[in-house]
């Protein structure tokens, strides 16, 4: 009989300890599980911000259409008129140091008065010609300085026409790859710093990035006054994690 108690105490002994086992196993996945979803918990606290980036430059292309007109009833005679207009114009540029390379010369555009049905006015002048000199060229302060000066073909007897809509004087700037380097990172520290002052007014520590996004880089005239001067602008969306 003492020998069955025995054999019973063994055994009710062995099922305990795997019980026991399993137990503490469990309360251990359990408090690593807890400490595991605290840490996830606290690494999903972020701060967006946006860092900006602007920049003045001057432009370094232009492209200058020098607009001229011609009326007759002859064609033949504002042919020659269009050539002697032209040849007077290329050589003002050239005296002042545009090349050739930079000089074009578009075809001229012929209307006939008489065909245009929606002209109603009647005109002296069967045909308006219109030709356009274009000059495009890296010289952007020397070109500058012609346009103020073009008024000097009038004692040639050419008259520019001025104020087109279709004809207008264009600045850009085509080195933005030397600059982005430069404004990204000044992009970047701006949000740094934008997150920074959050993170210190939420009683809390700057983490490491989690997400950020480069916008796309804008180029402007500064203002219309000035459209050889350009603004370019560039906003930068970073996510930052936040830490007790």
């Amino acid at each position: 009989m003492e020998e069955n108690n025995k054999s019973c105490g063994r055994a009710v002994v062995g099922r305990l300890i795997p019980a026991a086992l399993i137990a503490v196993g469990l309360m251990l996945i359990g408090v690593f599980v807890k400490g595991g979803l605290q840490s996830i918990s606290s690494n999903q606290r972020v701060v967006t911000v946006r860092g900006l980036s602007e920049k003045e430059v001057m432009a370094n292309k232009v492209t200058w259409p020098i607009v001229s007109k011609e009326v007759g009833n002859d064609l033949a005679v504002i042919y020659q008129n269009i050539q002697n207009t032209n040849a007077a114009i290329t050589g003002f540029l050239k005296s002042n140091g545009i090349t050739d390379s930079e000089i074009s010369i578009n075809a001229p555009q012929v209307i006939d008065m008489q065909a245009d049905r929606y002209n109603s006015t009647a005109s002296p002048f069967r045909y308006n010609v219109t030709t356009v000199v274009v000059v495009t060229s890296s010289k952007v302060e020397q070109v500058r300085k012609l346009i103020t000066r073009q008024t000097e073909l009038l004692k040639d007897g050419i008259a520019i026409v001025a104020g087109d809509y279709n004809y207008q004087t264009a600045y850009e700037y085509t080195d933005l790859n030397k600059v982005k380097p430069s404004m990204i990172a000044d992009a970047t520290k701006n949000a740094r710093q934008a997150a920074k002052k959050f993170a210190e007014d939420s009683d809390s520590r700057l983490g490491k990035i989690k997400t950020a996004s480069q916008g796309q880089f804008s180029i402007e005239d500064r203002d219309q006054y000035t459209p050889y001067i350009k603004r370019i602008r560039v906003v930068s969306t970073i996510d930052y994690y936040l830490k007790d």
